[in-house]
């Protein structure tokens, strides 16, 4: 009995040293190259790029006021609809007093002058009805006489304008009333009741004491590289994606690409404006961020396949054609072979010649066996 058991240990231990030497035999062997097998197919393949902006009205305003004041009273707040026209606050003037000293000395000089043309004009009129003088004579001091009366009114008129913001002879005018100048949704009131204001001059821009959009006209505003602006044209078709409503998309349509580049971050952007048509039911506030894709070309119904499968050697495009059964991961034979190639979108390229459909192509190395 002993010795079948030593026979049986002794075949047992011969078992496990050819087992041994047959595992590091395998393990010494090289693995074989496997690589992932791509089957070209038909699909659209659309070729774009992406441009970074926000939209807004295209018509904006700033309303500022013509007189320097205080604000007495503010009809409008954010988020309302207004008219051309609308008073959206009322102004209550505080004159400079330097203008106003200036403007009365204006009206006494004026009276003076008056004065003295009126005894003149009563003088010449006296020696005329007598025919010491000539009727043209006469009617150049009447004329004199007229001009000084107007200048004594406009010395008035512009001290009144001053001291209380209009006059009795602007028909109406009063720039007291702040009034819109475009009809649109109000943006933004920066100003409170009791703010002082500067009006507009040749010297200051003034305060801002609304800015109102006209949102029935919205517009997409975005850079682009320098590497992608030739290839744009005005009139492309694009698709605004905005950032606050991922799900809605925005069609619209390039109608300005800046002719000079502006330096952002340093690199050379040129600025895009596109007409968006907002879908029914979609509500747009101005400065919602958004991207724009840009559709450059598209191939429609072609066969492609996955870019990896395509190798470029000095610049001509080449495919590698699976020779071998397809089961036979192992021993993978592929035939090198030229190819045209057309539209690609990143992810897939056109074929145009030189592969077939059915045929398979060599892919990536596959990591995991």
């Amino acid at each position: 009995m002993k010795k079948i058991l030593r026979i049986i240990g002794l075949c047992l231990l011969a078992l496990f040293i050819v087992y041994t030497f047959y595992y590091l035999y395998q393990q010494s062997q090289p693995k074989p190259t496997v690589y992932e097998l791509v089957a070209p197919q038909r699909r659209t393949i659309v070729k774009t790029t992406t441009a970074a902006g926000s939209v807004e009205a295209r018509n904006q305003v700033s309303v500022k006021p013509q007189a320097t004041g205080v604000i007495s009273r503010l009809l409008v707040k954010p988020g309302q609809y207004v008219r051309a026209g609308d008073v959206i606050a009322t102004i209550k003037i505080i004159p400079d007093m330097a203008q106003l000293n200036e403007a009365k000395n204006r009206v006494e000089s004026a009276r003076i002058v008056l004065a003295e043309e009126r005894l003149e004009y009563d003088r010449i009129k006296s020696l005329y009805d007598k025919g010491v003088v000539s009727r043209e004579e006469f009617e150049m001091k009447a004329h004199k006489l007229r001009s000084a009366r107007e200048s004594v009114t406009a010395a008035e008129t512009q001290v009144q304008v001053i001291s209380r913001g209009q006059s009795e002879r602007s028909g109406g005018v009063n720039i007291t009333d702040l009034r819109s100048t475009i009809s649109g949704l109000v943006l933004s009131v920066p100003v409170e009741v009791g703010a002082s204001v500067s009006g507009t001059s040749a010297f200051t821009e003034g305060t801002t004491v609304a800015n109102i959009a006209d949102m029935g006209d919205i517009i997409f505003r975005g850079y682009i590289d320098e590497t992608e602006v030739d290839k744009l044209k005005v009139g492309m078709k694009m698709e605004l994606k905005l950032g606050s409503m991922q799900d809605v998309m925005i069609p619209a349509t390039l109608d300005y690409i800046a002719p000079e580049s502006e330096l952002q971050n340093g690199a050379k952007m040129f600025e895009l404006k596109a007409t968006a048509r907002i879908p029914r039911g979609v509500t747009i506030r101005s400065g919602y961020s958004a991207n724009a894709n840009i559709v450059l070309a598209s191939a429609n119904d072609v066969l492609s396949c996955d870019e990896t499968a395509v190798s470029f050697e000095e610049g001509k495009p080449y495919v590698y054609v699976l020779t071998t059964d397809s089961a036979d991961f192992r021993h993978q034979q592929f035939e090198r072979r030229p190819v045209t190639v057309g539209l690609s979108d990143g992810l897939y390229i056109q074929l145009k010649d030189g592969v077939k459909e059915g045929e398979l192509l060599k892919g990536i190395e596959k990591t995991n066996l």
